[in-house]
This record gives C-alpha cells, structure tokens and sequence, in this order.
C-alpha cells in the first residue's frame, strides 16, 4: 500500500500487461423497503468457494506484478526496514506482586514479546508469541498477571482472526496450566483479588463458519486455577439481549464484583454489581443507556465511576455500593472543557487523563476532588496511563507523538518527576520534525481541528505530496501517535494531514453524535473541507492529494471519493466498511448499528 502511494506521487509508473481480472456480474437483487437494489457481486459472499478463491488469486497475482514492479520500491523497503528496526517498549505495563510486566518489541519482530523483572534485576521473556507460528501471525490479544504476580492469563490470536485461545502461565517456571479456554472475543482476564481465578466473556461455538458467522449471546464466566473450561461458573447472561456483551472489574480489596454491560458500539453502557464478600444475586446500578459508566477504583464501599451521563465531556462520581440510589451520588471531579478520557483511583489519588484540543492532559486530584498538579509530559502526543496498586508510590505512563515512538515513562508521585525506562535508540531524529496544529470550517461552520506533520523547514507547496488521514466514527478520538508510514513519507518531502472528525470523541460525546447515523454526512464534510483547505492554502494540488482511512475510515474514504473524485489523487480505503445494507450479517457487524443504524 504504502508502495502504491509513494510511486503514485514520486515514481513513474509501471507499465502491466493487462488490466486487472474482471469480476462477473450476477443479476441478483434485493428488495429493501420497496426499493430494488442490484447486488451483482453477492456471489463472492461466499468466500469458500472456488469461484471466489480462484477470483481472489488472480487480484493477488495482478497486485504483485504491479507491485514489483514499482520503481523505488526495494530502496523503499530498505528504509521502512531501518526506521523499524529499534527497541520500543511502553505498549503495555504494570506492576504485579513486586514485578514489571511490559511488552517490548525489538526490531523488526512480527510481534512484541511479554517480559518480566523485578525492580533492580534483569528483564526475562515471559512469553514470546513470535514463536507459536512459522510466519509470525500468532498475535499476542489479551493478557493480565494475577494481583501477586504469580500467574499470567493470556489470549492467542492467530492469522488476523478476532478469535482467541487463552492459557495461564506459571511466572517463575514459565510453564502453562492444562488449562484451555477457547470462544473468546473482545474480552480480558479480571483476576479475583487472590489470585486464583479470573472472570470473563466467551461466545457460544459457532455453528458455521468460524469467520463470517455472526456473534451472539455473549456470556459472563468466572474460571477457577487448574479446572476444565466446562466446569467454568456462569456469572451472567441475557438470553433477551443477543448482542449484549461483558465486561468485568474487580475492586483491589476483592469485595466488589462491577459488571460492564455493552450493547454493540455505542457508548452508553449498564452496570451491574455483586459484593463477592457478602454474596447474593447481582444487583442493578445503571440500569437505562443513559451514559458511558467505567470504574475508576474504590475505597471500602465507595466507588469511584468515569461517566459521561448528564457530562459530554466526562465527570467523575462516587458512588456508595452500600447506598447506591442516585441522590446520594457526589460529582467528585465536575465536567470541564476538556475532554476527560479515562480516571484510574491509583497511588492515593485521582489520576485523569484528558484530551485537550486532541493531545493528552494528566491531572492529579485527591479523593475529595481538589486539585493536586498536573503531571509535566514530554511534549504534545499522546499518554495512556498504566493502572496501577492503590497505594503503590510509583507510577507508569506511556508516550507518544507523531515523529516520536512510544516510550514508557515512571513517574515518582512525591517528587512529581517522570523519568523514561527503556528508552529505544530510533534510526531518525524526532527532533528533525514538526507538529502544528490548525483548524478549519466544516460545510456548516464547524471549526475541526487537523495536525499538519512534516520535515522542519518543509514550505508546503501546490506540487508537495500530500498525505490526509482521518476516521470519524465510534467516539474513538484520533489522538498523536507514531507510524512508520507517516515517517517515511516525510521524510521524502512529504506532508501528513490528520482530520480530528466528528463522530471522535474529540471533544465529548456531543462530537461523537454530531458524526452519527442521520449526521453520518457530517463526518465526510469535514473530510472534504480538510481537502479543500488544504489545496485552496497551497499546501498540496488535488493530483498530489491520497487520502487513507481503515475500517470507518475506510467507509470515510469510499463515501469521499464518491463525492468528490475531484479533489484526491489517490484513495486506500483500508478494511473498509463499504456495504452499507448487509455489513451487519456478518461477524460482530451487528454491532456498528449503533453508529450506523440498522439497515
């Protein structure tokens, strides 16, 4: 991909043999709500069989001639090979039972590694995924040591399926339990406070086919150390609510129970809760899709809940378990302007993470909600705070910018100083790159904001490539962060453009539902605008503009070149969401509704 839009805007091109191979047309179709739909292509639906196989073979042969022979190409995958090829570790941390647990990925491994050490020691390999199969596809999906340290549950995906096999593995001998939990999705292990089981969320075996079939009645379990699947407790269940799905938490003491009730993609979440001491059934705490209800932690019988009911924006509650009514509710932590992403209740105080104009605040307050600091962070990117012990005085974070790999970071909640732990030797100068930031007018007025990232001393001009990036959709914000792609790329002259859309959750949820079902167009004008402002400033022509977007973005990118193939020179909608009419018979695709509505 990334060959294709370098030669497209620094390359000639390559002359092929003949066209692409042709895709034959049915004449199938449907009847929706009176219309009628042609839909000539709904045989290759069918992926198994050998029409479609023999289709999809000639795409790739006809790909891969034209791919070898892109002109640049080997100097190309050269470099990408050299920007790869350094130690970053920050993707994952905590400290569990007096040891680090992190992932680190060094050079160009398919996959990161999980690590283990204790503070002062030396770093061992807990868990190499790079070794379960011969062409690195076995991913490393789901993982959470045990509150002591001792155990490690972990998921295995394998060659790009969402489903995953979880195993449980012995810290000090490396060596796995005969434990084998298939049927699992989206979920992560939550360890019981002593460490001897954990909770979580498994499908039903499919019926059919493993990878188009479609994914209901999820369920809730709780598996004990050293016992067969089958013999796994049932936590919860609504056999009413097909495409319901769980989540769990457990509050550091043991006591409570939280479970996380999500209904597809939207935000809005229930919460149920059991108090594992005194026993009895679950009881209701949020019972209406009023706002998103994330734990943050909890003292005793009080806990403290991120939400964003009656808070676009986010706030932050306490929450008596033993006095759960509404009314007796405290707004410890107000909405602000900012955005508040996630609060974690962590070395005696309130760690929250804010989204403020799109790059990340850390605010400190105390339990009362008064202010304490704001953690100094190494320049404008992006931080994901590590949750960690309660009471435990040192901290960890992550960090991130556009020319700057992740980096793990510990911060010293005393002193208030953050020092970098593993920090990698990259083969570029961050230094030698600039980020700023602009905002534009949408088609109705709206003022989006965009990162333009380039070489310093870059003067952006009608002939520069231009490169504009953006996926609007799932209240997920797109926030600073490092890519191999955007490096190469500038570091050809080319300028990176990224559109914070509506449809994020930039700016709250109000931003998420401004880019929603019936105002779904107003993510792809601000798309286009960003185009148009781009060109009419001079900063790149329309035959010097690609446009990229994967998934929603993808969608983004389809709906753009349909409406104004004018404006882009090159379009790569990645994995995109491009049948609008059936995306939900398949797979977890009933699930987008929520962003899409239901066709």
């Amino acid at each position: 991909m990334l060959g294709v839009l370098l030669h497209l805007t620094f390359f000639c091109a390559p002359a092929v043999a003949a066209g692409p191979p042709a895709a034959r047309r049915s004449d199938h179709v449907d009847v929706l709500h009176g219309v009628r739909v042609p839909d000539p292509y709904r045989w290759m639906e069918d992926v198994d069989s050998a029409e479609t196989r023999a289709f999809v073979k000639a795409q790739s042969r006809y790909a891969r001639e034209y791919l070898d022979k892109l002109d640049g190409r080997e100097r190309l995958k050269k470099r990408l090979a050299e920007i790869q090829n350094f130690t970053r570790t920050g993707m994952f941390f905590q400290k569990r039972g007096g040891r680090y647990f992190f992932l680190r990925q060094d050079g160009l491994q398919n996959q990161p590694v999980m690590y283990v050490q204790r503070p002062g020691g030396a770093a061992r390999v807990l868990l190499d995924p790079n070794t379960l199969s011969k062409d690195g596809t076995a991913a490393l999906s789901a993982y959470a040591p045990s509150p002591d340290g001792k155990w490690l549950a972990y998921g295995i995906e394998k060659a790009g399926s969402d489903w995953q096999q979880w195993r449980i593995r012995n810290v000090e001998t490396g060596r796995d339990l005969e434990d084998v939990l298939e049927w699992i999705k989206f979920s992560n292990p939550t360890w019981t406070a002593g460490g001897s089981g954990f909770y979580y969320a498994r499908y039903p075996k499919p019926e059919r086919d493993l990878l188009t079939a479609s994914n209901e009645h999820n369920k809730l379990y709780y598996h004990k150390l050293g016992t067969r699947q089958a013999e796994d407790k049932l936590i919860y269940e609504r056999p009413d609510q097909k495409n319901w799905y769980f989540d769990s938490w457990v509050s550091e003491d043991g006591r409570y129970l939280v479970v996380i009730v999500n209904d597809g993609t939207r935000v809005e979440n229930l919460i149920y809760y059991q108090d594992l001491r005194a026993g009895g059934k679950m009881k209701p705490l949020i019972t209406e899709f009023t706002g998103a209800f994330y734990p943050a932690g909890s003292k005793g019988s009080v806990a403290y809940f991120y939400t964003t009911d009656q808070a676009s924006r986010g706030r932050l509650a306490a929450v008596d378990l033993e006095k759960p009514s509404r009314e007796a509710w405290k707004n410890v932590i107000p909405e602000s302007r900012d955005t508040l992403e996630q609060a974690v209740y962590t070395a005696g105080h309130l760690f929250c993470q804010y989204l403020k104009d799109v790059t990340s605040a850390v605010r400190i307050y105390s339990l009362d909600g008064k202010f304490v600091r704001e953690v100094k962070l190494p320049g404008l990117g992006t931080v994901n705070w590590a949750w960690g012990e309660q009471e435990e005085p040192e901290q960890f974070f992550s960090y991130a910018g556009f020319s700057t790999p992740i980096t793990l970071y510990r911060y010293d909640v005393k002193t208030g100083q953050s020092t970098a732990m593993f920090p990698g030797k990259p083969a570029w100068d961050p230094g030698a790159f600039e980020t700023r930031q602009v905002f534009y007018p949408s088609r109705d007025g709206t003022e989006i904001p965009m990162f333009l990232v380039h070489r310093k001393g870059l003067k952006a001009a009608h002939g520069t490539p231009a490169l504009l990036y953006g996926y609007g959709g799932f209240s997920s914000a797109v926030r600073p962060s490092f890519s191999v792609l955007y490096l190469a790329w500038m570091e050809m002259g080319g300028l990176v453009a990224v559109a914070n859309l509506r449809g994020g959750n930039e700016y709250g949820e109000a931003w998420h539902q401004a880019g929603m079902k019936h105002h779904k167009q107003n993510v792809f004008d601000d798309f286009l605008a960003a185009a148009d402002w781009l060109i009419a400033g001079q900063h790149t022509s329309a035959s010097k503009l690609a446009i990229l977007g994967a998934s929603n973005g993808g969608l983004l990118v389809g709906a753009c070149l349909n409406q104004r193939p004018d404006l882009f020179g090159a379009a790569i909608p990645q994995v995109g969401v491009m049948d609008m009419l059936r995306f939900h018979k398949f797979t977890i695709g009933q699930a987008w509704a929520s962003d899409y509505g239901s066709p």
